[in-house]
């Protein structure tokens, strides 16, 4: 009786066994991963805020870049020479007034997304400086300046959470009324509606369950509850299908009325209603006008918009 007890717990022991040794791969992976995360979380922040900040306690969206220089510090190989810096922008001088639409384009690495990542002042410029309504960026608080900015992204970040929970994010001390109608605003109210339980439905890590229109939309509430004086779109519909594509441009026409807005486009189809096309290469602003003057000019810009669309601008 002894022998079969003894042999009946025995194999009842192998299973959690075997399921210890292939946790070890990933127990070890975890480890590993935690190690980079704290090391992360450990370095020192590049971009403080000063210990006496200016509140930017209202915002007219007016935006100025003054002999702005920017270059990321990297060690590269640049013809044979070892470089410490990679230049991205020199020299930029450009005001926006408020409720302007400011187009970006230009070839890829040209540093539009850096020209814009730079008015939140998530990096600082190397040379000149950025002013939101007169007013140094480096010289505001974070939060009293961030919250008059909304970002839409191309790749929309969603957390594992209700899609109230996502919206909420663009303000969180917003109504859920609030938020019903920020999404209604987004064209997403509908799709929200067929969703398994409405505004709670639970989402996966990244929207995993949404398509990528309906995730934009989602990005778009946040936008429209923030109700921002200074709007940053960067490549907002560029993987999107047709269908879905008119749907969140008519909501980015909305969205874009009477704020400042930056647009970062590839399809050059986005950019001609714009008040201004900055056209930037070779770390500066090549051109600057509206679509048709930009044509008539036969410079950067028209080169860019036959390599899209094959044909000669008229």
């Amino acid at each position: 009786g002894q022998v079969v007890s003894f042999l009946t717990a025995l194999v009842g022991l192998f299973t959690p066994i075997r399921d210890l040794s292939r946790m070890s791969n990933s127990i070890s992976m975890a480890i590993g991963a935690g190690e980079r995360v704290f090391e992360i979380l450990d370095a020192e922040i590049d971009i403080k805020e000063k210990e006496e900040p200016t509140i930017l306690e209202s915002c007219s969206g007016a935006v100025d870049f003054k002999n702005v220089s920017f270059c990321y510090d990297v060690k590269r190989i640049d013809k044979g020479i070892v470089r410490e810096q990679l230049d991205v922008l020199k020299n930029i001088d450009f005001s926006i007034k408020p409720g302007e639409i400011i187009a970006l384009v230009g070839p890829s690495g040209s540093g539009k997304s850096t020209f814009v990542n730079l008015i939140p002042r998530f990096f600082d410029v190397k040379g000149g400086s950025i002013e939101i309504d007169g007013k140094d960026v480096r010289d505001l608080s974070f939060s009293s300046m961030r919250k008059h900015i909304a970002m839409v992204p191309q790749d929309t970040l969603l957390f594992s959470g209700t899609i109230e929970e996502n919206i909420r994010l663009g303000r969180l001390d917003a109504t859920n009324e609030e938020i019903k109608e920020a999404a209604k605003l987004a064209n997403a109210h509908n799709f929200i509606l067929n969703q398994p339980n409405g505004y709670d439905t639970v989402l996966g890590e990244r929207g995993v369950n949404l398509s990528g229109g309906q995730a934009q939309r989602i990005a778009l509430a946040r936008a429209f509850l923030k109700d921002p004086a200074i709007l940053i779109l960067d490549e907002a519909t560029s993987a999107l299908d047709s269908e879905t594509e008119n749907l969140i441009k008519e909501s980015l026409n909305l969205l874009m009325k009477n704020r400042t807005t930056f647009m970062i486009a590839h399809r050059l189809s986005t950019v001609v209603n714009a008040d201004k096309i900055l056209v930037l290469n070779d770390c500066k602003i090549a051109e600057v006008g509206k679509h048709q003057e930009l044509l008539d000019k036969q410079g950067l810009y028209a080169q860019l918009y036959r390599s899209q669309y094959g044909e000669q601008p008229e």
